[in-house]
Parts: structure tokens; C-alpha cells; sequence
């Protein structure tokens, strides 16, 4: 269970992204590396509930 990634949900997929940007990765960069993810998956599951990644704060915010 340590390695699920709630994929299902674009919401619960974006906390989780989140969290781990926040707790764990330095950057997305890292956190695709870490968990074998796709950045072009990640903006496929995200960008339709309106949200893109800010480098600056290292977070998914709201476009």
C-alpha cells in the first residue's frame, strides 16, 4: 500500500501530488523520478479540473 498513487480521482490524485511535493520531492522532477510517473499523465489528470504546477512554490495551485 506504500506505493499506491490514487490515480482514480483527479482531486485526491492532486492532494497527493501535493503532499508529496510538499513532504518528500524538491521538485516535480523528483517526484516523477521517485514514483515512475509521466509528467504528461500528471497534466492530463490535472489540467481539466484546472489546476498546473508553480514552479516557484513547488505546488499544484489553480490556474
Amino acid at each position: 500500500m506504500a506505493n499506491y498513487i490514487p490515480k482514480e480521482d483527479p482531486y485526491i490524485f492532486l492532494s497527493w501530488l501535493n503532499m508529496k511535493l510538499r513532504d518528500e520531492c524538491k521538485d516535480l522532477g523528483q517526484l516523477i523520478e521517485r514514483y515512475n510517473l509521466s509528467e504528461k499523465d500528471i497534466i492530463n489528470k490535472i489540467d481539466p479540473i484546472g489546476y498546473a504546477y508553480d514552479k516557484k512554490i513547488n505546488q499544484f495551485v489553480t490556474k
